[in-house]
């Protein structure tokens, strides 16, 4: 499919529901959608962050998205995820892992990067909201995996040997 066409369809994201918003990352941060797990506590971890787990002989961050914008724990659903993302674009395959839990994570779609607009509102602390943009059925919002975590919680759940 030549460049001009694929742009014109858009980026490929992974939607998601919180509460009864919708959301989307984008597929290129992607990096496996696995069933939930059980997840090892991590301790004087804000409660958002769900745990621990090993995944191919790698220690792996996840937080309750759910948890971290809603207040409330994802329910456990046949169609919740837990998402693994690359946490640092920039980084490519060198990037740290970090793993969602997301609701309703059952869903791709195309959507176009230029139809993506700043919702006009601050979002405070909430560096991970991104854009807008409107589709048939209704809004959806880039969700920012990098904006995610604050440097004390990075460096708690990111040592420096995880980086690689």
């Amino acid at each position: 499919m030549p460049a001009s066409s694929k742009a014109a369809k858009g980026e490929l994201h992974l939607q998601f529901q919180l509460g009864e918003d919708r959301y989307a990352l984008p597929a290129s941060q992607v990096v496996e959608v696995l069933p939930l797990r059980r997840l090892k506590q991590v301790p004087e971890a804000p409660p958002w962050v769900a745990g621990l787990f090993e995944h191919r002989g790698r220690m792996i961050p996840v937080l309750d998205l759910s948890r971290r914008v809603l207040g409330r724990p994802a329910l456990p659903r046949s169609s919740t995820r837990l998402v693994l993302v690359r946490f640092d674009r920039a980084q490519g395959e060198r990037s740290p892992v970090l793993g969602l839990i997301l609701e309703q994570a059952t869903d791709t779609l195309r959507l176009p990067g230029e139809a993506f607009q700043a919702s006009g509102l601050e979002a405070g602390q909430a560096d991970y909201l991104g854009p807008l943009q409107r589709d048939a059925r209704g809004m959806i919002q880039r969700i920012e995996v990098a904006g995610l975590l604050d440097d004390d919680v990075r460096a708690l759940l990111f040592q420096p040997t995880d980086q690689g």
